[in-house]
């Protein structure tokens, strides 16, 4: 195994993570303020589950989002 290599992949595998769950999930809050679901003073609870089948992996890590 290159280090080098996998570090790498795994650098770009977790922005690619990030930059598309952070635009869905302000897309998906600005979609329920507009729709009258969220008042824009919550806390969202926020979940995510991380796989990889190969190696055995099945992690969920929780957190949440503030959003005032």
């Amino acid at each position: 195994m290159n280090e080098d290599v996998m570090n790498m992949s795994l650098r770009k595998f977790l922005k690619k993570v990030g930059v598309t769950s952070q635009r869905e999930i302000e897309q998906a809050i600005r979609q329920a303020l507009d729709d009258d679901r969220l008042k824009g003073h919550e806390t969202l609870k926020a979940s995510m589950r991380l796989t990889i089948a190969e190696i055995g992996l099945d992690t969920e890590i929780d957190g949440a989002i503030e959003l005032e």
